[in-house]
């Protein structure tokens, strides 16, 4: 209750601090330093786009006049994609006082070309670090997992093999600890995997292969989902939202269970609260509430809204880009163009569904809540203060006139 709601460039600013290089990768604390990834680029780097105007409908587009792939991929790296072979990169991970701000130290952990390209709308480091108190780990698809001590000092380097992710559009899914596992999810173009590194030596522990999305043209095999460890009564579990599919495993990458029903162009993450995994299907699928213990496929047949182990569904309640928040009892959905919903956590019953504020049209980042208030950042700075409850308000709106997608 004690965190701000108001703030701006001046307003309850305790420090900032100008980072070079780009980073989509959010900053993550623990005692009283803050960690953060950046990546700095020689020569020209095209600029971060703001907007709604994704790709896939550019290649809609041009698929509609005929084009063939090879050109619709022509057309799309000249107007989208940075590609690797035009530029050479640093990545850094900073520690910062927590207090300050100050940069306690810097580590140049990779230089080099990036393992493929990306889209303007994402970076070449989008993954999130985690830390267990007493390593910080830092993953970057398709180029490797760093382990690095409170200091700065590097304890361990795994490389990774490259694969190809849709379209040259670049990674987003972060790494997750699991007890004394390090989980990442890869899925790509190529093979689609999840694996298990061990935390001390980032040695393989396992590796379990995926197959799903294939069956879509132009086939999208690629996701932006962080996986998420669902700790209950039962069991501990890991689950993934991917292309068409989500599907659960248990700490030695043995399947569960799946659900069919989600978007091929998976972003959001899952997460549980009460005993229930909230699942968001994505962009134009519904949002699925799971209960604890299932197996096998749970995928709701034709008509149906809920089974033994769906306990309800919103039809196309998902989203493209924001993850969703529960809290006080309701979880809140955000599109990418400011739609916000809410939903009672026990029946799915929708309180409201409106847009924002008409100034509200662009998001990327995850809402928060506290003291009452849900938080939306938008990607041009703007933060709404919403008042939670079943009666939508917009409360004011927080200007930092910066870009935010983290």
């Amino acid at each position: 209750t004690r965190l701000p709601e108001r703030w701006s460039k001046t307003e309850n600013v305790e420090w900032s601090l100008e980072i070079p290089g780009r980073g989509w990768s959010s900053p993550i604390v623990t005692g009283n330093k803050v960690y953060v990834t950046s990546v700095t680029t020689e020569g020209k780097s095209k600029p971060p786009q703001t907007g709604t105007e994704y790709s896939n409908e550019y290649v809609a587009e041009l698929q509609k006049q005929g084009l063939s792939m090879q050109e619709i991929i022509k057309r799309l790296n000249e107007r989208d994609i940075e590609l690797p072979n035009e530029v050479q990169l640093h990545y850094f991970l900073y520690c910062l006082n927590l207090k300050n701000g100050k940069v306690e130290w810097t580590k140049e952990f990779h230089t080099g070309r990036p393992p493929g390209g990306r889209h303007r709308k994402n970076s070449f480091v989008s993954e999130t670090p985690v830390t267990d108190g007493k390593f910080i780990y830092v993953y970057v698809t398709n180029l490797g997992l760093w382990a690095f001590d409170l200091k700065g000092k590097q304890v361990w380097n795994t490389p990774l093999e490259s694969y190809p992710m849709y379209l040259d559009l670049g990674a987003g899914s972060s790494p997750v600890l699991a007890d004394n596992r390090l989980i990442i999810l890869s899925d790509n173009q190529k093979q689609q995997y999840i694996a298990a590194f061990d935390k001390q030596t980032g040695k393989q522990v396992w590796r379990t292969e995926r197959d799903l999305g294939g069956h879509a043209p132009p086939v999208q095999r690629s996701g932006w989902s962080t996986p998420y460890v669902w700790r209950h009564s039962g069991r501990t579990e890991i689950v993934t939202t991917g292309p068409g599919e989500a599907v659960s495993y248990d700490l030695n990458g043995k399947e569960l269970w799946r659900m069919k029903g989600m978007a091929a162009t998976p972003v959001p993450t899952p997460f549980a609260i009460e005993g229930k995994l909230f699942l968001n299907g994505g962009r134009g699928r519904p949002f699925f509430v799971i209960a604890e213990g299932a197996t096998g496929d749970i995928s709701l047949k034709e008509g149906e809204t809920s089974n033994k182990y769906v306990v309800w569904s919103q039809a196309r309640g998902g989203t493209y880009l924001p993850s969703s928040v529960a809290y006080n009892g309701a979880v809140y959905t955000l599109t990418e163009t400011g739609i916000l919903s809410r939903f009672d956590i026990e029946t799915g019953k929708q309180s409201y569904k409106t847009r924002i504020d008409p100034t509200a049209t662009n998001f990327t980042s995850t809402p928060w809540a506290y003291d009452g208030k849900l938080f939306c950042l938008s990607e041009e700075g703007q933060t709404f203060v919403v008042k939670t409850g079943e009666q939508f308000q917009l409360l004011h709106i927080n200007q930092l006139d910066d870009m935010a997608q983290a």
